[in-house]
């Protein structure tokens, strides 16, 4: 390829997850696991993809949710450090992994993952900036994993807003 970016440059794709992807653990478990792609025509850290994607205006909706429908508040600056790796939680969410190119999350409630993944795009100097999610049913008392009805309800809600947020990272990174 060359400096020209792909035809995915200007979508959000839904792939699989790549091979060294950090969430891939919970697609092995059998928990719900998406993965969305996007490229930007510049060379990108998974810092700068971090720091982009926690400070949309769009994420900001999600940190104002949680700042008072459970008591976690969070900030720009609180993003940074989580970027450049000083601290790791972030209102309702731990740091459960973390590699040179990649992020993962794990919710309060330990239900959810959030993943974020940066690659450099082959002969180019773009890079492919990856997000996914796994969410991980309860145990029945029957001992049977299950999602149920509220999760698939929700789910056409998932995939939109999973894509939206992609996509204004993007955005931001130009």
């Amino acid at each position: 390829m060359s400096d020209a970016m792909s035809p995915i440059q200007n979508s959000i794709k839904r792939c699989g997850l790549p091979a060294s992807a950090l969430l891939r653990k919970y697609d092995y478990e059998g928990a719900y696991t998406d993965c969305y792609v996007t490229e930007v025509a510049i060379s990108t850290s998974i810092a700068q993809f971090i720091e982009a994607f926690y400070t949309t205006r769009l994420f900001h909706l999600e940190r104002l949710i949680l700042k008072w429908l459970v008591a976690k508040p969070s900030s720009d600056a609180d993003v940074g450090r989580l970027a450049r790796a000083e601290t790791n939680s972030f209102a309702a969410w731990s740091v459960e992994d973390r590699a040179s190119d990649q992020l993962l999350l794990c919710d309060i409630l330990h239900r959810t993952r959030s993943w974020l993944m940066v690659a450099p795009i082959e002969n180019s100097t773009g890079s492919r900036l990856y997000f996914g999610s796994a969410i991980v049913p309860p145990r029945s008392t029957s001992g049977k994993a299950g999602l149920g009805f509220p999760f698939n309800a929700l789910l056409g809600f998932h995939k939109l807003y999973s894509r939206g947020l992609l996509r204004a990272a993007r955005s931001r990174l130009g």
